[in-house]
C-alpha cells in the first residue's frame, strides 16, 4: 500500500467514524476536531455537523478553522485578550488572518523565513 493510499484510507476511516459515532440527537463537544483533516475532509465534518444539528444535537466546536466556524446558523464566541465575545464569522480574527495570508503569502513568510 502506497503512502496516499494510506493517507485517503485513514481520512475516509476519520468520516466514517464520526458518522458511526455521532449519529444520535445529543450534547457533542469537539476540540479542534479539524486536526490532521484534509480540506475535503473538513468539508465532510461540516456536512455532518450540520446534521446532527438539523436533528435535535447541540455541538459546541473549539476549532481554528474558518470552514467549520462557517456553518450557517453557528453562533460563534471568540476567544482571546478580550475575553469572550460573540462574532460574525467575517469578524473572526482567523478568517481575517488566513484572507491576508492566501492574499499574499509573502508579506507572511518573510517574517518566518528570513
Amino acid at each position: 500500500m502506497t503512502d496516499t493510499s494510506l493517507f485517503i484510507r485513514r481520512h475516509r476511516h476519520i468520516g466514517l467514524a464520526a458518522r458511526v459515532k455521532f449519529h444520535r440527537p445529543g450534547l457533542y463537544v469537539m476540540d479542534e476536531p479539524e486536526a490532521a483533516l484534509s480540506f475535503a475532509s473538513c468539508l465532510e465534518l461540516l456536512g455532518h455537523i450540520h446534521h446532527l444539528v438539523k436533528n435535535r444535537s447541540q455541538v459546541i466546536c473549539a476549532t481554528h478553522s474558518p470552514l467549520l466556524t462557517a456553518l450557517p446558523g453557528a453562533d460563534i464566541i471568540e476567544v482571546g485578550e478580550h475575553g469572550m465575545r460573540r462574532v460574525a464569522w467575517d469578524e473572526l480574527a482567523l478568517v481575517d488572518h488566513w484572507r491576508r495570508y492566501l492574499a499574499a503569502p509573502q508579506s507572511y513568510l518573510r517574517h518566518i523565513l528570513d
